[in-house]
């Protein structure tokens, strides 16, 4: 038997680390990293190493399956589930209108290259306003709020460049995700390792002791949801002592009175009480954030999930104009993006960019609308629930689990047992596809075409790949894209792309298809395609963008006032929190075994762990008469879940941390150890949320303890 070795690269998750894929009579048989990639090194994750067990499970989902009326589920072809699932769309349309439709994008629609782009034609040729992804349920302020107060076009400072970095609340090591700016997820271990050895110096900010905050010069133990707090502080020094790049400051920045009024009251010993952190700690921190020449603060997904989450993008918006944090003319600019298409990069702030509000279609729910081109996750269970015009009746879930994902997870429930239809595209039985009444069967990463359009916002050089399918699909499968163009040719809608609307008459093969969704890039993906040696990644070094001057008719600043910001600051300031007898703040974490509620499925990451453990400092366990390993209720004013004590002196007291989107389904005090449970089980969305995003409290939970 003879083994052919190809060049890939991983879609796990998001980092697309590159790979060498050993394949043996037509199976993957192995992957590891690729040495002599530029950019990784060598480098995977575990959970990315496990391709080859999600590629040949016995139980992966490799023909559709319909729900017949016994409820039992009928394996079916391809095409005849696309009938079925095309023509109960076109009803519903005829009957309901386009709205009835609702299209979910989850976590591995946007490991497929083509998966968010293709869903957001169809529903766009659909003409429903009801497009969702994952970006609303745990980062909806940062995509979407902080163009209002402007954009430098040439881009945010590299992490390559800096000298000084403030992390609040993400963990790059374990998540392998930042922000433009932040670490890289490409061995972001040793990445972080070469820069301190260069002379970066650290500031984390994070209610555990995260293996990123153990390698921090400065690291402030923050309590669960005051990140505002202690942002506001370190502006409070910064613009007290005058640290901030004045010129800069005069030359393009507005609203730096509001600013300076709103924070007045955080004085260090204010903030750090406020924060539960040392007054001195605030003061170094600030000094040498702004000291530094290059770096920027950068924010997880765990602050804006802890509420507050604008006002605390808002805050590290302002860190970063304050001092300066942007690639400067005749600088390469930041992330030059080979697949995403190009805008001017200048040394000024852009015009502004309205990302919400007036002119964006509405959801009929909580009085909130359209971030960008999406609706936020949180009004779906209402949308679909709320009798009217423009309910919700059938839904597309790509690579989604909402029922694990969502808040709320009880109204989730019945929300997706009431849908008309539902359907789900997914390669396993997991908790939301079990509800369907069709499940489509995709094909997997390592079976299909892919470009690197998603890591790209991560990669400091003209990076990009375009890789082949290394094996054949089992069964009975159809790429993402193409199951959606084929209900769009049943339903008789178009889909509309970048580069014109996509031919209906005949299926476009993969290359065509990005290359109409990428037009306006840097490089067309046919290209990189033809410029492609060996699977190996192709670096466009002389197209890097370099940053050009400002145009002077075109004289924006930011707006440090936008949106009355600084009065939501004096908003917070003047609401003290209120535990009301939940003492204990639940935050969430990142697992290096998972990702969100994928991974438990495959045999080599439940060797690792099986549950969701709930972290505790040993000396709560102990005021609590609570020992490791023993089972706990952790309850909210909304629900009660269970979870297995383990004990990390990381933690700061008042604490205890889970992953969130954990498991398949909710678990009881019986079953825990081997099946964990969400903590998006104890949130209702309708109660603690973000008037302008929808985005719920999903970390910093109030919670109450007890031994189960």
């Amino acid at each position: 038997m003879t083994v052919h070795t190809h060049r890939s690269f991983c879609r796990f998750c998001h980092a697309n680390c590159a790979m060498l894929v050993d394949v043996e009579d037509g199976k993957v048989a192995s992957v590891r990293g690729d040495p002599e990639d530029p950019m990784f090194g060598g480098y995977t994750c575990i959970k990315g190493r496990q391709l080859p067990d999600a590629h040949n499970l016995p139980d992966r989902i490799t023909q559709s399956l319909v729900r017949r009326d016994n409820g039992e589920f009928a394996p079916v072809a391809m095409t005849d589930a696309l009938d079925e699932a095309g023509a109960l769309l076109k009803t519903i349309i005829e009957e309901h209108g386009p709205h009835a439709v609702a299209i979910y994008c989850g976590t591995y629609a946007f490991q497929n290259s083509a998966g968010v782009g293709a869903a957001m034609a169809f529903g766009q040729g659909l003409g429903t306003r009801n497009y969702y992804t994952s970006v609303t349920l745990d980062q909806p302020a940062k995509v979407y709020t902080t163009a209002r107060y402007g954009q430098w076009m040439g881009g945010l400072n590299t992490f390559s460049d800096a000298d000084v970095a403030l992390f609040v609340g993400n963990n790059p090591i374990v998540s392998h995700y930042a922000p433009p700016g932040g670490l890289p997820p490409f061995s972001p271990s040793r990445r972080l390792r070469d820069a301190k050895e260069k002379g970066l110096e650290l500031i984390v900010a994070d209610p555990r002791e995260s293996d990123v905050a153990g390698l921090a010069d400065i690291y402030l133990p923050v309590r669960p949801g005051e990140d505002p707090a202690l942002l506001a502080g370190m502006i409070h020094v910064i613009l007290e002592e005058e640290l901030y790049d004045r010129n800069f400051v005069a030359a393009h920045v507005d609203g730096l009175d509001e600013l300076r009024d709103a924070v007045a009251g955080f004085t260090p010993d204010a903030a750090a009480e406020r924060a539960g952190v040392d007054a001195d700690g605030i003061v170094a921190a600030a000094r040498m954030f702004a000291g530094g020449s290059k770096g920027c603060a950068v924010t997880g997904t765990g602050p804006e999930m802890a509420g507050n989450g604008v006002l605390t993008e808002y805050l590290v918006t302002a860190l970063n104009i304050l001092c300066a944090r942007f690639c400067q003319e005749g600088e390469k600019s930041a992330i030059p993006r080979v697949f995403t298409p190009q805008t001017p990069r200048r040394a000024q702030v852009g015009p502004p960019v309205p990302m919400y509000g007036e002119g964006f279609p509405q959801s009929r729910i909580r009085d909130l609308g359209m971030l960008g081109f999406e609706m936020p996750c949180n009004v779906m269970a209402d949308e679909i629930l709320t009798p009217g015009d423009g309910q919700i009746r059938a839904l597309i879930c790509i690579g989604g689990n909402p029922e694990i994902a969502f808040p709320n997870q009880e109204k989730v429930v019945e929300a997706l047992d009431s849908l008309d239809l539902l359907v789900a595209i997914d390669v396993r039985m997991a908790a939301t596809a079990k509800r369907a009444d069709i499940i489509l069967a995709p094909k997997m990463c390592l079976e299909r075409e892919d470009i690197t359009n998603l890591s790209e916002w991560w990669y400091e050089t003209p990076y990009a790949r375009y890789t082949e399918a290394m094996v054949e699909a089992p069964g009975d499968t159809l790429d993402e894209y193409e199951m959606l163009w084929e209900l769009a040719k049943r339903i008789g809608t178009e889909m509309p792309l970048a580069g014109g609307p996509c031919p209906m008459d005949e299926r476009p093969d993969k290359e065509r298809f990005l290359d109409l969704m990428s037009a306006g890039c840097l490089v067309p993906p046919s290209q990189v395609r033809a410029d492609t040696e060996e699977g190996r990644a192709v670096i466009y070094d002389d197209l890097h963008p370099v940053v050009e001057p400002g145009d002077p008719a075109e004289a924006h600043k930011f707006d440090l006032a936008a949106a009355d910001m600084p009065g939501a600051l004096t908003d917070y300031a003047d609401a003290s929190p209120d535990a009301q007898g939940f003492d204990f703040r639940l935050v969430s974490r990142r697992s290096r075994h998972r990702f969100n509620s994928s991974g438990h499925h495959l045999p080599k990451l439940r060797e690792k762990r099986t549950t969701n453990p709930a972290f505790f400092h040993p000396d709560d366990l102990q005021a609590l008469g609570l020992a490791e390993d023993d089972i706990v209720a952790i309850s909210s004013p909304r629900a009660t879940i269970y979870g297995v004590a383990a004990a990390s002196n990381k933690l700061r007291r008042g604490v205890v941390s889970m992953a969130h989107a954990f498991g398949d389904g909710a678990a009881g005090k019986d079953d825990v150890r081997e099946k964990g449970n969400s903590t998006n089980r104890l949130v209702d969305e309708t109660v603690d949320y973000d008037p302008l995003t929808g985005h719920s409290v999903q970390s910093a939970i109030p919670v109450r303890i007890a031994a189960a």
